[in-house]
């Protein structure tokens, strides 16, 4: 079976792991493995973490994208989570990853009451 987590190495140098499926306890510590093996084999400045193609993430996958940052924080390596989808996101928000994993910003929500008083 081929796998939905694959790494390449950026003609930046940057390491990039990309996720194509939902990351949980069937695929963590394949991610996890994955980020440890591109920071051991290639030593890059940059561990990016591609998660356009990743709808869902559990506390085991959280668990793998941790790992995948001390691995790489303890070689020097800055490590970046990319394009998740809104879902992630907020995952990563809520629980405080956000700015570990280099993303700025806030989650802009919809569902949110308005501010505006009534005219």
């Amino acid at each position: 079976m081929d796998s939905s987590i694959h790494r390449a190495l950026d003609a930046d140098g940057a390491a990039v792991v990309t996720v194509d499926s939902e990351i949980d306890f069937s695929n963590a510590d394949e991610l996890a493995a994955c980020l440890r093996d591109a920071v051991s084999d290639w030593s890059p400045p940059i561990v990016r973490v591609d998660l356009a193609g990743a709808a869902f993430i559990d506390s085991t996958g959280l668990g793998a994208l941790i790992e995948g940052y001390r691995a790489a924080t303890d070689t020097g390596s800055r490590f970046l989570v990319v394009n998740p989808t809104t879902m992630l996101r907020r995952v990563l928000d809520v629980t405080g990853l956000c700015d570990l994993f280099g993303l700025t910003g806030t989650v802009e929500t919809a569902a949110e009451p308005s501010q505006a008083t009534g005219a």
